[in-house]
């Protein structure tokens, strides 16, 4: 290995240790990495701005605009609320949603599928005697199969199409993945009605344990006209007397005050609702003119009112809440919104709300305002889970729904059909969608994740790093010698089992971009088709369930499943071996 080699080598392994130990963002991190190999000249300026330009990452923006204006007009909520309806048998309910909403997954961005289908899903399970846990990890786990049916599925296929297309290759067809898409689909969707369904856990969601646990913690501090600390400020009380506790709202005559800071003078006739320890309750108690409601007596349906309600969310992969506290963070002024309680793992952490350090995957039950949804449901900070509005009440926008709809049929027809290339008809669908004003630009500022496409883009140029150092060409020749004794099909094998490898430790767009360049080194070295081995990473890279943060779908229901981080193992561990073996099989048999 040259010197160079090995500086990048080291750089990617550091990268990989804090994609991994979320040290800051994904996406930050590996931006920072393509500065480094600039700085240093390792790629050109060129090299570094190449992810930006990318047709497939130019594609995967346009594709967050069109699904936002699909996801806007309620469409996906409505035709599950339909099609779940009353039913006794559970596996005839998971076929009626599990199957369309699969197939949808293929022309649809499954992150917002996921969000929307969520509340649903989970408030059906539990009206009808179900623990929403045996839903939600399948309602992931299929969409992430069917993003691998169409090229448009998931970001981590128009990436590659847009790195074949950089290295003027051939690119894919819309419907190239099908032939290996819609078979481990198909066995994905019998894994979970039979003996996946029989490995997924039956637990409460956060939300329900945290119900059932409110007198453990939630509580309300009355303040008398015999106060003595009448007029001080939240800061000076919480100092004197309300040491150890959280606030997460006032209440004053009736109405909220707002915004609730350290300034914040605290009143006679306040009704001070906090979370807190029993012990800490207790210590408060025994002020004079402080009378304390806890237990039975104040249920969290008692904190929710005219003006504020129950908000539960999900923290993402690149929060700016990641390893800060609340009090960091400056939560409450920033979202207009207290944290009741917090729950990471199945459980809600019970230590001072306001102390916990923030993680990915933590699932948050806010008091919010009304308005709370409208404002942050496209937050990159994390995902709203949460009841939505009926399906009647969307029905003023299904027309332009549907018309959103046929016209990205129309717009895929066009591509199957050579008339446009793929980004040509998002290009020419997102122009007709704003000019229709079925999404307004303030909209698409909203739709649009910029984090994931920072990502993206930033990945582009480690990939150039890794070919232009010769780091791709040396693993390629290890792998290649590993491999050669196992004929093409063992190295189909390897190849997918370290991109699966990163894919559940980093993200599956940036696994693509790693494994590309090495997979295109093993073609030429073996001197084979090169499409079978993309196609290989392509899907390993998609294909991640034995962990809550090696996809964004897996990380929305790990909280309102009630989820542990080994039911993703548990479960997803026998899923990813049959991905595996069947994609090789098939990929083996109609590429060599």
């Amino acid at each position: 290995m040259t010197g160079e080699m090995i500086f990048v080598a080291v750089i990617i392994v550091l990268m990989l240790i804090g994609l991994s130990f979320e040290v800051i963002r994904a996406d930050f991190l590996i931006f920072l990495v393509l500065v480094i190999f600039l700085i240093t000249g390792v790629i050109s300026s060129g090299q570094a701005l190449s992810g930006f330009s990318n047709e497939g990452m130019l594609t995967v923006l346009l594709l967050f605009i069109v699904a936002g204006a699909i996801q806007k007009h309620g469409i996906i909520e409505l035709v599950v609320y339909k099609l779940l309806g009353k039913t006794r048998s559970v596996k005839t309910s998971m076929i009626k949603v599990m199957l369309p909403v699969g197939l949808a997954s293929g022309f649809l961005n499954n992150t917002p599928i996921v969000v929307a289908l969520t509340p649903i899903i989970r408030d059906w399970a539990i009206d009808n005697g179900y623990s929403p846990s045996k839903f939600l990890i399948p309602l992931s786990y299929i969409t992430i199969l069917g993003g691998t049916i169409t090229m448009i599925g998931t970001s981590t296929t128009l990436v590659v199409h847009g790195l074949l297309i950089s290295a003027e290759l051939e690119g894919f067809s819309f419907f190239t993945l099908a032939v290996v898409g819609l078979p481990i689909t198909a066995a994905g969707l019998i894994y979970l009605l039979t003996i996946g369904y029989k490995l997924l856990p039956e637990h409460l969601g956060a939300k329900e344990q945290i119900s059932q646990e409110t007198k453990e913690f939630l509580a309300e501090a009355i303040i008398e006209k015999n106060f003595e600390h009448e007029g001080q400020s939240v800061t000076k009380l919480g100092r004197d007397v309300l040491d150890g506790i959280y606030i997460i709202e006032i209440i004053r005559n009736g109405s909220r005050v707002y915004p609730v800071t350290g300034e914040t003078k605290v009143l006679n006739g306040d009704h001070i609702i906090f979370s807190g320890s029993l012990n800490t309750i207790g210590k408060i108690q025994k002020f004079k003119g402080v009378t304390i409601k806890t237990g039975s007596e104040l249920t969290l349906d008692d904190v929710s009112n005219k003006d504020s309600h129950l908000v539960e969310t999900v923290v993402s992969h690149n929060s700016a809440l990641l390893n800060k506290t609340l009090k960091q963070a400056n939560f409450k002024t920033r979202y207009d919104a207290g944290v009741i309680a917090i729950h990471r793992n199945n459980q809600r952490i019970k230590s001072r709300v306001g102390d916990i350090v923030l993680k990915t995957g933590d699932t948050l039950l806010l008091l919010a305002d009304n308005a709370f949804i409208d404002k942050h449901k496209y937050s990159s900070d994390f995902y709203v889970v949460t009841d939505v509005a009926p399906p009647e009440n969307l029905n003023q926008d299904m027309r332009k729904g549907w018309v959103s709809l046929i016209a990205l049929i129309s717009m895929i027809l066009a591509v199957t059909l050579g008339l446009f290339s793929m980004l040509e008809a998002m290009l020419v669908l997102v122009v007709l969608l704003i000019a229709f004003k079925f999404i307004t630009p303030n909209e698409i500022k909203k739709f649009v994740q910029f984090d994931v496409i920072l990502l993206i883009a930033s990945a582009f140029a480690v990939g150039a790093a890794m070919t232009e150092s010769g780091l791709a060409q040396y693993i390629a020749g290890g792998l290649t010698s590993l491999a050669t004794p196992l004929g093409v099909l063992g190295v189909i094998i390897i190849i997918y089992i370290v991109t699966n490898i990163f894919t559940e430790i980093i993200t599956n767009s940036a696994a693509a971009v790693l494994m590309f360049p090495i997979s295109l080194e093993v073609a030429n070295v073996m001197d084979i088709n090169y499409m079978g081995l993309i196609v290989t990473v392509t899907i390993a890279a998609s294909a991640s369930f034995m962990t809550p943060i090696g996809y964004q779908t897996n990380l929305i229901v790990y909280g309102p499943g009630g989820y542990k981080f080994s039911d993703y193992i548990k479960v997803g561990a026998p899923l990813s071996m049959i991905t595996m073996i069947i994609a090789s099989l098939i990929i083996y048999a109609v590429w060599f």
